[in-house]
C-alpha cells in the first residue's frame, strides 16, 4: 500500500490528520468487558449469553439423554417392580374414578341426593325386615 504524500513532506504549514478517538473503546466499561471476555476465553469459559437456537438444541439434547436413561432403567426393571407399577396405576385409576363420582354427587341437584337417600333407607329397612 502506498504511503500518503503528506507524510513525506515536513512542511510545518500543513495540518497533519489525527486518528479519531473511538468513544466506545475508550470507555472504562468497554475496556473492563473486553478484558473479562479475553480472560474467559483463555480459561475456556463460554460467554453466558448463548444464542437462543443453541440453548434450545442443548435443552433438546439433555431431554433426549434423560429419556434414554429412563427407557434403559425401565428395561432393567424386574417382574416384581413391573407388577407393583401396574397395581399402583390401577389404584390411582380407581381413586380418580371415586373422586369423579364424589364430584358428580356434590354437583348433583338436591332432589337427586334426597332420592338416593330414600332408596338407601328403603333398602336398609327391607334388609332389616328380612333378618
Amino acid at each position: 500500500m502506498a504511503e500518503p504524500d503528506y507524510l513525506d513532506d515536513d512542511n510545518p504549514e500543513l495540518i497533519r490528520p489525527q486518528k479519531l478517538v473511538n468513544p466506545v473503546k475508550t470507555s472504562r466499561n468497554h475496556q473492563d468487558l473486553h478484558r473479562e471476555l479475553l480472560m474467559n476465553q483463555k480459561r475456556g469459559l463460554a460467554p453466558q449469553n448463548k444464542p437462543e437456537l443453541q440453548k434450545v438444541m442443548e435443552k433438546r439434547k439433555r431431554d433426549q439423554v434423560i429419556k434414554q436413561k429412563e427407557e434403559e432403567a425401565q428395561k432393567k426393571k424386574s417382574d416384581l417392580e413391573i407388577e407393583l407399577l401396574k397395581r399402583q396405576q390401577k389404584l390411582e385409576q380407581l381413586e380418580l374414578e371415586k373422586q369423579k363420582l364424589q364430584e358428580e354427587q356434590e354437583n348433583a341437584p338436591e332432589f337427586v341426593k334426597v332420592k338416593g337417600n330414600l332408596r338407601r333407607t328403603g333398602q336398609e329397612i327391607a334388609q332389616a325386615q328380612e333378618s
